[in-house]
């Protein structure tokens, strides 16, 4: 056997092992480059074969009569630009006169087969520009954050999409969202790994978690407030309501609304503040909203209309104050009461992981994506973590969070304790982080196993 044979071997076998046990790895070394000369030699006819072509101008074809040359092709739209990204390629595509991008929207699926890509989306960037992005592997069968993400206060990353893209948190753009999913369906993953990016940022974070605190309470040394019971719940989102007006009167004195101030001076929420007097940011995170609407006695009633109540004024008005929520839940639909379709209607981003029947899926985007329902149900047992998120403009996409474990989320709250701010007005409810108290005798530990 030549060397030249053995190289070959070995330049074989290692794209081979690469593509089976590091996929990002085989696409930077080996499927770049395979890729971009698939989509530059087969373009024009992947183009004419998907109907993404027009006729040539009238100009041109009188031309070739004239000149008795051949009829010209039809026109495919220009490539402005192809850029290679560590998961794939992007295209920007500029249409031609007649062309949508609704057209190129359609064609996703087809141009994923000739192009031989694992996934194509598009979207349009403005008019006559469309931008389609593939995927040369599956970015969400083992979720790799790249290094350099964007970061701040109020917008953190939060999971990867299935276009390769970063999919983030931007609570200035979306200040509240509900998160739906099943058991074992990767919820609580993307709750902690939303807490720990939060962790390292100045806002406070303000827990309600129902299951006695198993959820939060190991990150207690992040949390300004935690209750882990309905009753310490109801008490604490008064005192979040309470904030909140305190932080609008704060508003209203520092508005100066006179006219010598520019009206880009003029303050109508706590961004518009000088940073001396801005108000810190709350993040208020609900582990399972139905364990707070639920209710068997006349008394849990009462405490529950109080608490949707409270949730309810907290996202229609705690946006301007600086107060954002995050609900979590299996189901949130009617049958948990009056006001909690009011109360879901203000949830603008949504996130909805594996359900178990197709109402559940109808509770997050049956109003804003229709779309979305069906995805969200295909979404098999075996890949927790993915999900599907979207929002009230319609727009949505397959999505996973890199797995983070509890010790993982707990190491990031206490490496970052010092940045929790004490909120006066939610004293009462700073969670206690002396040692846990024993166990009750009565509690028997389970039976060994046999």
């Amino acid at each position: 056997m030549t060397r030249f044979a053995v190289t070959l071997l070995l330049v074989v076998a290692t794209a081979l092992v690469l593509r089976w046990r590091r996929p990002a790895w085989y696409w930077l070394v080996f499927g770049v480059a395979l890729a971009v000369l698939r989509v530059l030699i087969r373009y024009s006819s992947v183009m004419e074969a998907c109907g993404l072509t027009v006729p040539p101008a009238r100009w041109r074809m009188a031309l070739a009569r004239v000149a008795n040359r051949p009829m010209p092709n039809p026109r495919a739209p220009r490539i402005l630009r192809l850029r290679p990204t560590r998961t794939g390629l992007i295209l920007r595509l500029g249409l031609r006169p007649g062309q949508d991008a609704f057209e190129v929207a359609a064609s996703c699926d087809r141009l994923r087969h000739s192009f031989g890509m694992y996934g194509v989306t598009s979207r349009e960037l403005r008019a006559g520009v469309v931008e389609v992005r593939m995927t040369g592997y599956d970015v969400l069968k083992r979720v790799q954050m790249p290094v350099k993400v964007e970061r701040a206060p109020t917008r953190v990353p939060v999971a990867l999409r299935e276009d390769g893209a970063v999919h983030y948190r931007d609570y200035r753009t979306i200040p509240h969202a509900l998160t739906l999913g099943a058991t074992k369906s990767g919820k609580s993953v993307y709750q902690r790994n939303l807490v720990t990016e939060l962790a390292a940022q100045p806002v406070a974070l303000v827990g309600i978690d129902c299951k006695q605190g198993v959820e939060l309470f190991p990150l207690a040394r992040r949390f300004s407030a935690l209750a882990d019971n309905a009753d310490t719940a109801a008490e604490l989102l008064d005192a979040l309501v309470s904030h909140m007006e305190a932080v609008y009167q704060l508003i209203r004195a520092e508005q100066r609304i006179t006219a010598d101030v520019a009206d880009a001076e003029i303050a109508a929420d706590i961004w518009d503040l000088p940073d001396h007097l801005r108000p810190v940011p709350i993040v208020l995170l609900v582990d399972e909203v139905a364990e707070l609407a639920l209710y068997s006695t006349k008394e849990e009633e009462k405490r529950r209309d109080r608490i949707i109540t409270a949730l309810a004024r907290l996202a229609q008005l705690g946006r301007a104050a600086g107060i954002y929520l995050e609900i979590c839940g299996q189901r949130f639909g009617s049958e948990l009461g009056k006001g909690i379709t009011m109360l879901r209607a203000q949830l603008t981003g949504r996130t909805a992981h594996r359900v178990n029947d197709e109402p559940s899926a109808n509770m997050a985007f049956g109003d804003i994506a229709p779309d979305a329902v069906l995805a969200t149900i295909q979404i098999s047992p075996e890949t927790p973590g993915v999900a599907v998120a979207g929002d009230s403009s319609g727009g949505w996409a397959r999505i996973r969070t890199p797995h983070t474990t509890l010790r993982q989320a707990v190491n990031a709250c206490n490496r970052h304790a010092d940045l929790t701010p004490d909120l006066p007005g939610l004293a009462n409810f700073r969670p206690n982080l002396s040692p846990l108290t024993p166990v009750p005798a009565a509690v028997e530990a389970a039976p060994a196993a046999a």
